[in-house]
């Protein structure tokens, strides 16, 4: 079996990406801007979540929220295989609406995994009606199994962080949101709050999971990602996203995903 084996591809829904993978690669930490939603297929993988370390086996559902850190190691030499769904957030929107009678101001995936059989048939139904040309069965299959999928998988109560991170740290990484591709250095992140950029550092680490450094090279990916999905070519994408140039973004893409930028570009176009 080779080592990486992923297919990307944009969906029928406008939105959502899909993944098929099936490797023994073990991903690093890093986030998405996306939600996911998948199930395992074959073997099982541990990984960290914002709920600590968890493992999936086959026919489990695993999730994960934007922002939230998590790696993905396989739990033998054969590896693992998933399908996974990614969805912009906006496009919940309205189905976490219609769930909630528009009552939930915020919400997550609350299961970094869930056994749960009737959720996975509800995902397989879904995958098969948003990828395939003519897998659903009627025209709002696809509708009626996200709706379901997500009235398992989410946490219905608003979820505003009850343990905020200190302002500090809230402003030096809108800091790096405002614009991930200009330079940045600790001194100018640490002075935005008046801390020492240990403090800075330590401080980021529990706030995110990820060190300044992670958490730059993470958006920077993100934003890389989203102009390519456009269309953007490969070495005008590392330039806009703040990379050195694209070999640069290409090692540091390969890395966080699993699979070049120049596949996923083919995959997007």
């Amino acid at each position: 079996m080779t080592e990486r084996k992923f297919r990307i591809s944009r969906c029928r829904r406008s939105g959502v990406d899909a993944v098929w993978a099936d490797t023994t690669y073990a991903f690093g930490r890093h986030t998405h801007d996306q939600f996911g939603i998948g199930v395992i297929t074959r073997g099982a993988q541990k990984s960290l979540s914002g709920r600590g370390i968890v493992e999936a086996q086959a026919g489990d559902v695993i999730s994960v929220n934007p922002g939230e850190v998590h790696d993905g190691i396989p739990l033998d030499a054969n590896g693992r295989a998933w399908r996974m769904l990614y969805f912009d957030p906006e496009v919940l929107t309205g189905p976490i609406g219609a769930l909630t009678d528009d009552r939930c101001g915020s919400f997550e995936l609350s299961h970094p995994v869930l056994c749960d059989p009737a959720a996975a048939a509800c995902f397989v139904s879904l995958f098969r009606a948003v990828t395939k040309p003519f897998g659903a069965d009627s025209e709002i299959e696809g509708e009626e199994s996200l709706l379901f999928l997500l009235a398992r998988v989410i946490d219905r109560r608003a979820t505003e962080n009850q343990h905020r991170a200190p302002t500090t740290i809230d402003q030096a990484r809108e800091r790096i949101d405002d614009d991930p591709s200009a330079p940045v250095s600790l001194n100018e992140l640490a002075a935005i709050g008046g801390i020492s950029q240990f403090q800075l550092v330590r401080g980021f680490s529990k706030a995110t999971g990820l060190t300044p450094h992670a958490y730059l090279i993470q958006r920077r990916l993100q934003r890389a990602r989203k102009m390519i999905a456009q269309g953007v070519g490969l070495a005008d994408a590392a330039h806009a996203s703040g990379f050195a140039d694209q070999s640069h973004m290409t090692r540091l893409f390969v890395r966080t995903y699993g699979m070049s930028p120049g596949i996923y570009a083919a995959a997007m176009n």
